[in-house]
């Protein structure tokens, strides 16, 4: 990918960064993270973060989704990755977690920006790597803190502090992105509100298909770029090494030839179906399988975290207001113009 966007989405050294062996060796030690208990705590965490942060605003007649999401994330990101919030400065965490996607389309000053906090990002997790090296923090064992520390390569080689601080890193910032699809899990059930009724309910048989919509039908990431490893030759195309690809994530979301009216938000499209089964389809966070390929490992969080999310806001007694929710097009990432701006009923 461009520099300016491996650098600040992934930077040196990552596992998205790697290919072959190497690359299934240590996309292993991020699978390790992502079993369903793993997946059931992070989903704890983010409830307990979310209740603590309407606490702090139960003065608040109005909340900004966009930032609440944002806040609460990172706070239960570093729980989960066995990070002691003690050991954050975290109004600064969110805002350069942030940094790293929202600017990661940008060129100039507003990148170079976003890259210079990434650097001072990098250095603190670094620090947080020498300490359990040295045995001043005790992560729990399991954790993403504790697992990158002590991960060595294919070789059998400690990875040096900084390869750790990025991988960390790769946790943290993706966990904090997924704000940006709870924004558009609200805008589905402002605009579809007998969803919002039966969630409220406690009619769960459909959630997860729901939250499996929001990930097709709204705009995360529209494409991924890379480059060819070896020449091969495609439906008439000639694809050379080195040449540049791009893989329409969000166009193959919406292709009729794979999806019924595509356009139209069902979540019944979903009702029975497993990415493991159908690999190449639902590819908002990449394709193929986890295991092979570079497809994104932190799909099951997102999952997670999308299901909690829509939960609690159906839950709530905080109601949509009149405002603008369209989604342009012409950003990369988009959020809903507002924000998505909540207040209480």
């Amino acid at each position: 990918m461009p520099a300016t966007v491996q650098h600040l989405l992934q930077d040196k050294g990552s596992v998205q960064a790697l290919d072959s062996a190497a690359h299934r060796h240590r996309k292993r030690a991020f699978m390790a993270l992502m079993g369903p208990a793993a997946m059931e705590r992070i989903a704890e965490i983010f409830d307990q973060e979310w209740h603590r942060a309407r606490d702090r605003l139960r003065g608040e007649d109005r909340v900004l989704l966009h930032d609440l999401s944002r806040v609460v994330l990172t706070r239960t990101a570093a729980r989960w990755a066995g990070i002691p919030l003690s050991e954050a400065d975290l109004p600064r965490l969110t805002t350069e977690l942030s940094l790293m996607f929202t600017q990661v389309a940008r060129f100039g000053p507003a990148n170079w920006y976003a890259q210079r906090r990434r650097r001072g990002t990098e250095r603190w997790a670094a620090d947080l790597v020498r300490r359990v090296r040295s045995g001043q923090l005790t992560p729990d064992p399991g954790t993403t803190l504790a697992v990158f520390a002590d991960h060595r390569d294919e070789s059998g080689r400690r990875l040096p502090e900084e390869v750790a601080a990025v991988e960390i890193l790769n946790i943290l910032r993706p966990i904090v992105a997924v704000s940006l699809f709870i924004e558009f899990a609200a805008v589905a059930l402002i605009e579809h509100p007998r969803w919002r009724r039966a969630f409220g309910a406690g009619e769960e048989g459909d959630l997860e298909p729901f939250v499996q919509e929001v990930r097709r039908h709204y705009p995360f990431f529209p494409a991924v770029p890379g480059r060819v490893r070896e020449s091969f030759d495609w439906r008439g195309h000639h694809f050379g090494t080195d040449d540049w690809v791009v893989l329409d994530l969000y166009g193959t979301c919406h292709d009729p030839r794979l999806w019924e009216d595509p356009g139209a938000f069902r979540p019944e499209r979903f009702r029975g179906w497993s990415w493991q089964e159908h690999p190449h389809t639902l590819i908002a966070q990449g394709a193929g399988r986890h295991e092979e390929g570079h497809r994104c490992p932190g799909e099951w969080s997102t999952v997670e975290l999308l299901k909690q999310s829509v939960r609690l806001l159906s839950t709530s007694d905080l109601r949509a207001p009149a405002q603008d929710l369209s989604i342009p097009l012409d950003r990369f990432p988009t959020s809903p113009r507002s924000g998505v701006v909540l207040q209480r009923a």
